[in-house]
């Protein structure tokens, strides 16, 4: 009888139930334990995971590569511009043949329209499981991750008030995968959540539906607002970040008139005021500091990135242990 979860796709937390969920932040947690008291962990002894990346990473490659080496495996990074990918090879033939030389496949691919497309089609042809390290829709490691942190912080989820909320930045266009996870999950947790954004930077409209479904199913609200203090005032948890209007300009241009007009949606001292006194600052880094937020804040007593960021580590490994262990 093969494990539980062996060969489980982790492509969205939307493919998981909440009991499923609950396992992996329960294996993340004794994870992060052992790690503490450097205890033994090789659940993954001589097992390999290639980890694919069409753009840039920093939490997301390194919480993959040192926590296989933690699981005693080992992962292969491979930059797609080196692949044949960027000849023309196909996702199909990519699954086949990496799944037949280890025992994992893990991919960041945020091309509008195309990541998540790519990503289920090399999960559709794979015999090993095949994880998602971002895409143009879904970021289920960083999901997991912010929703340890929360119940690390906040004790209970039950109506917690969250707002995940638009922010400036010119960094470069933004996919929209961070929002749209928390936006599904936070929910299905009983959270009261709000999203607010600018006019211009909806998300797509069955996110919206979706997530009021969660919310109705858990006993938690989702509502949406263009109105930025709103959305701070009595907030228990705010995560303000910004992301691209993809959703209705596919236009690959970071800087346009609607950014532009929208300098002020910014995490200010002022905003966090608004808040409870309580109140946790969360981000999925990297921060667009300036612009995004004020250094008073994101360096200040209700910032709690760092813990958000240690926390992709543990969460990287339960998700590993689980999809590629044999117990």
């Amino acid at each position: 009888m093969k494990p539980l979860y062996k060969n489980k796709h982790f492509i969205t937390l939307e493919d998981w139930s909440t009991d499923e969920i609950n396992v992996l932040l329960e294996k993340s947690s004794a994870l992060k334990k052992k790690f503490k008291n450097n205890e033994d962990t090789t659940y993954l002894k001589n097992k390999s995971a290639f980890l694919m990346f069409f753009e840039q990473s920093t939490r997301t490659r390194n919480s993959m590569e040192a926590g296989l080496a933690q699981l005693g495996g080992h992962a292969n990074f491979l930059d797609t511009a080196t692949m044949q990918i960027s000849h023309g090879e196909t996702g199909r033939d990519t699954a086949v043949i990496l799944s037949s030389y280890g025992h994992g496949i893990a991919c960041r691919n945020c091309f509008w329209e195309i990541g998540n497309k790519f990503i289920r089609e090399m999960a559709d042809n794979a015999t090993v499981p095949v994880m998602n390290l971002q895409c143009d829709l879904y970021h289920p490691m960083q999901g997991l991750a912010d929703l340890m942190t929360i119940k690390e912080v906040k004790k209970e989820t039950k109506n917690l008030k969250v707002s995940i909320i638009w922010a400036y930045a010119t960094s470069h266009k933004k996919p929209i995968s961070v929002p749209l996870t928390q936006s599904l999950l936070f929910p299905r947790f009983g959270m009261d959540v709000t999203l607010a954004h600018p006019k211009g930077y909806e998300m797509p409209e069955w996110v919206i539906d979706k997530a009021k479904q969660n919310a109705k199913a858990n006993g938690g609200t989702f509502n949406v607002t263009n109105n930025m203090e709103e959305a701070y005032k009595d907030a228990d948890i705010v995560i303000p970040k910004n992301w691209g209007s993809w959703a209705s300009n596919t236009s690959d241009d970071v800087i346009d008139e609607a950014l532009e007009s929208n300098k002020h949606w910014k995490c200010s001292e002022a905003m966090i005021k608004l808040a409870k006194p309580d109140v946790a600052y969360m981000h999925a880094l990297p921060a667009d500091r300036g612009n995004e937020v004020d250094d008073s804040v994101i360096d200040g007593k209700h910032s709690i990135v760092y813990q958000e960021a240690e926390n992709r580590l543990h969460t990287a490994k339960a998700v590993m242990a689980m999809t590629m262990g044999d117990k």
